[in-house]
């Protein structure tokens, strides 16, 4: 079953739509204050666009993708990837925005500068650029290509214009992310990720809708899953082990076919997690932005149970696939690989129009990843290594090198996309290479912000041995060497660069800073003190639904 013209047309005019949106917004951006309106919105944002900007840029084609293919094949589990942020979320709000907030910093890496020396902000802001190009915008754009060769019926070795199909399509919406970030700076980003994550849900509504209609309704779903062989029980390679564990667990134990018991979960997850919502560039750059501690403290909170959504939506089609399958729905087809679950319930179950809306969804959940990033990446070489390096460039000059950046970081991370073919999915994939780079910077940022004794040196020995181990398992993983549980290497990383950061503190002291007393806690308690709200607008009231909010959805899912 083909796009219609109709689909092509809707693609088309979101493309011009969104691309001219975030020019638009680069011309509306004010003159006066060049370089905090480009980079940081003019410190403008308040706690719903913080809220959904950080929902948009974490969520991209693959969630879309990859947790229907998880789903297909062990069911609810990977959904613990999304519910687990909302614990993490809460330490962001109660623990790291005020102190951010307290300083104004640009960058984390500035904040690394602030706490304990220059060696570490460097090392910080190379890491992260990195992170950036190949996690969040390398991955984006291989997800969406692929979704895009499936959706258009193109084989595997497909060429247009003379270029492999794949990379033809990394080109297009790499170049075209690329425009209006370049013009348009965060504001531009901000602007589009909000109208691009209302559409990418709106489309998730109707894949799962569609598809929950069709099996009968949650009990029609649990009976067929629980009657019925797996589709792919009979196939060796896909490790599918039915009747392992409930595919509507979300905590499972040892021998789980998807090689994730609740321990490597709950012990793995806060090392990546902290990392990614707390210290990550991407994603904290929309709290640096808040116009106040007060938005800068509930706007993580509020994409907290945003976050409740996607295993609903991303994940749940998965599972409702298999039922689908079992029950013949579409008259012996089905998915040939796991991989392409997602696409298959595009253009199998829906009308002429809605495949060329979702086609657009999964487009806006690639480009708001992509621009999220390379603004980023453009505000860490910007302040971080060349404002660095060079105090007396103007912001003018900034924002021109920024625009550079931003270029060169989207032909890298064309290149460097196809990386994540190597995987035998993408999210693996993806979780595998944040379980190598997490570890060292999750540490000495925990210790930064509650261990006064923390030191400089010993932070940037944390950073450079952590990251020396990380690239030790990646290589010895990329060869086929090692093959143990990412979340426990996780964790195991995590430990060592602990007992680093501790030991090199006592053998290393130094005296805190003046200017870092403000961006280390005293007590655990401190942070807790300050009110900028009542009822809901309370950061600790809030806090504590939504930590009762996600208790409650793993006591029902568990």
């Amino acid at each position: 079953m083909r796009m219609s013209n109709l689909d092509y047309a809707v693609i088309v005019v979101y493309l011009v739509g969104i691309v001219g949106l975030g020019v638009w917004a680069g011309f509306r951006r004010k003159k006066g204050g060049e370089g905090s309106h480009y980079f940081l919105a003019g410190n403008t944002l308040t706690w719903p666009v913080i809220g959904l900007a950080m929902f948009a840029a974490n969520i991209s084609t693959v969630h879309l993708v990859s947790l229907a293919e998880s789903a297909y094949k062990y069911g609810l589990i990977y959904g613990n990837f999304e519910w687990m942020a909302g614990f993490t979320l809460i330490l962001l709000s109660l623990f790291f925005a005020p102190l951010y907030l307290r300083s104004r910093v640009p960058t984390l890496p500035d904040y690394l500068e602030r706490r304990y020396n220059r060696k570490s902000r460097d090392w910080l802001a190379v890491i992260s650029i990195v992170s950036a190009i190949v996690i969040h915008i390398g991955v984006a754009l291989y997800t969406a290509a692929w979704v895009l060769r499936g959706i258009m019926g193109l084989p595997p070795d497909a060429t247009i214009m003379g270029i492999d199909a794949l990379m033809f399509f990394i080109i297009v919406l790499g170049v075209l992310t690329g425009i209006y970030t370049m013009f348009g700076g965060l504001l531009a980003v901000v602007m589009t990720e909000s109208v691009q994550t209302v559409l990418l849900i709106i489309g998730a509504v109707f894949i799962t809708a569609i598809g929950f209609i069709k099996i009968g309704g949650w009990e029609a779903l649990v009976h067929t899953l629980s009657v019925h062989p797996h589709p792919m029980a009979s196939i060796p390679e896909a490790k599918i082990t039915w009747g392992t564990g409930n595919f509507l667990n979300m905590m499972r134990f040892d021998g789980d076919p998807s090689g994730l018991p609740w321990y490597s979960i709950l012990l793995g997850y806060p090392v990546l997690g902290i990392w990614y919502w707390a210290a990550d560039q991407t994603i904290v750059q929309r709290v640096l932005a808040a116009k106040d501690e007060k938005n800068a403290r509930l706007g993580p909170l509020f994409c907290a149970f945003i976050k409740i959504l996607p295993v609903f939506l991303f994940v749940l089609p998965g599972v409702i696939a298999v039922a689908l399958v079992q029950n013949n729905y579409f008259n012996g087809e089905a998915p040939k690989a796991a991989a392409d679950t997602y696409t298959f319930m595009i253009t199998h179950m829906l009308p002429v129009g809605l495949k060329g809306l979702i086609a657009a969804a999964m487009l806006a959940a690639a480009m708001q990843t992509c621009s999220a990033a390379l603004n980023s990446t453009a505000t860490l070489f910007a302040f971080d290594i060349v404002k660095r390096w060079k105090p007396q460039t103007s912001d003018h000059q900034l924002v021109k090198i920024g625009k550079i950046t931003t270029v060169a970081a989207t032909i890298l991370a064309i290149i460097l996309s196809p990386i994540f073919g190597h995987y035998s999915t993408i999210i693996e994939g993806l979780n595998k290479l944040i379980s190598y780079i997490a570890p060292p910077i999750t540490t000495v940022f925990l210790f930064g912000v509650f261990w006064k004794k923390a030191t400089g040196k010993a932070a940037y020995i944390t950073l450079v041995t952590g990251a020396v181990l990380g690239l030790i398992m990646f290589l010895l993983d990329w060869y086929g060497f090692y093959s143990g549980n990412f979340m426990m290497t996780a964790f195991y990383l995590l430990l060592i660069c602990s007992a680093i950061m501790y030991a090199t503190s006592k053998l290393y002291p130094e005296p805190l800073k003046e200017e870092a007393r403000l961006l280390v806690w005293e007590s655990w308690k401190e942070p807790l003190k300050s009110k900028t709200g009542r009822g809901l607008a309370d950061y600790r009231v809030l806090s504590g639904v939504v930590l009762v909010t996600f208790i409650v959805l793993y006591i029902i899912f568990r």
